[in-house]
């Protein structure tokens, strides 16, 4: 008798335990309807359910090869956007429970709607499909897309006569470009490559393999370090100059209430990342530290006036001319100079 009701409790405390951890478990699994529909923000701490606190040991959050027991949604750890991670848990009776989860963060305060005024235009060749755009003094540095018309060139502003060409093979679909010293980089789109250039003479000087963790090649920028590049995703990736397929870090995009994708053309100016979202009409002002959007540049005006006959002549241009901001883009017949208020 005496041991059958042993028997007895222990099946309890199974079915006990089990349903405990089933809460656990449905509480974590429906994470993301609570506090996750508004979003974490750098700094928070989280915020478990009921049924977690009131039944585990300790809980640590994976991150594939990470770890960390800290609950706070600290920038070693977490990105911008959605994090996809596991939460590791010991109950109180010595089980460890495994769910995977997926934790969003935005930026705390809301993007500034940074206001302008265009004070002059200069004349654009319209055939040349922007993809990088830069300017030194008055020289602009251009690489143009599109297999079998893509190029990089040089030119005067107030100029549509390049000075100097660089045709690519017809297989090449050229992409962003950045200066460094005295050497042009240039990304391919699908082709996986990265060549390199001198400046002055537009000699190629060597080519990489395009970073592995990239899916593709869009925008490219250089912050005084390092090479900052785009591939179409949420994510900036920071280059190695003497190494661009070795990515020295990755952050992710977001603003106060949504994640931004479909980075494309770039531009690092004091202290700021500068990025276009692919077929959006506005420019965005990022802080390269965390990801976080700070600002925001409304070019539907222009970018409406330029994409009449072709929606895929959108804005994807950006420069920095002294403190006014050079926006133009695909196919586009004119160049802005904007002064931003």
């Amino acid at each position: 008798m005496k041991r059958n009701l042993t028997i007895g409790l222990g099946a309890v405390f199974l079915l006990v335990s089990c349903s405990n951890n089933e809460k656990i478990i449905d509480s974590l699994v429906n994470f993301n309807n609570s506090k996750e529909a508004e979003g974490y923000h750098f700094g928070d701490k989280l915020a478990l359910p009921k049924e977690v606190t009131d039944n585990v040991e300790a809980v640590a959050i994976s991150f594939g090869d990470k770890e960390s027991s800290d609950l706070t949604i600290d920038p070693k750890f977490f990105t911008m956007g959605d994090n996809e991670v596991t939460f590791v848990i010991k109950t109180k009776n010595g089980e460890t429970l495994n769910q995977d989860a997926t934790i969003n963060v935005f930026a705390r305060k809301p993007e500034q709607n940074i206001a302008y005024e265009i004070i002059k235009d200069y004349p654009h060749d319209p055939d040349n499909f922007v993809e990088g755009f830069l300017i030194e003094g008055n020289t602009v540095y251009e690489s143009d897309g599109l297999e079998g018309t893509s190029q990089l060139i040089k030119y005067t502003l107030g100029s549509t006569v390049p000075s100097l060409v660089a045709r690519q093979p017809a297989n090449i679909f050229s992409e962003g470009c950045a200066v460094v010293g005295d050497k042009i980089y240039q990304l391919t789109y699908q082709n996986r490559k990265v060549f390199v250039y001198d400046k002055n003479t537009f000699k190629k000087l060597s080519e990489f393999r395009m970073a592995k963790a990239m899916k593709e090649g869009w925008g490219l920028t250089y912050d005084g370090e390092n090479l900052i590049a785009t591939d179409g995703s949420k994510n900036l990736f920071f280059l190695d100059i003497n190494d661009p397929s070795k990515v020295i870090k990755t952050i992710s995009v977001a603003g106060n209430t949504e994640v931004y994708d479909k980075l494309n053309e770039l531009e690092y100016y004091d202290g700021f990342i500068y990025a276009n979202v692919w077929h959006q009409p506005f420019i965005l002002k990022i802080n390269p530290a965390t990801g976080e959007v700070v600002g925001k540049l409304d070019f539907t005006k222009i970018t409406e006036e330029n994409v009449q006959e072709n929606s895929e002549h959108v804005l994807n241009g950006i420069a920095f001319k002294g403190n006014n901001m050079l926006v133009t883009g695909k196919n586009w017949a004119k160049i802005y100079e904007v002064s931003i208020k």
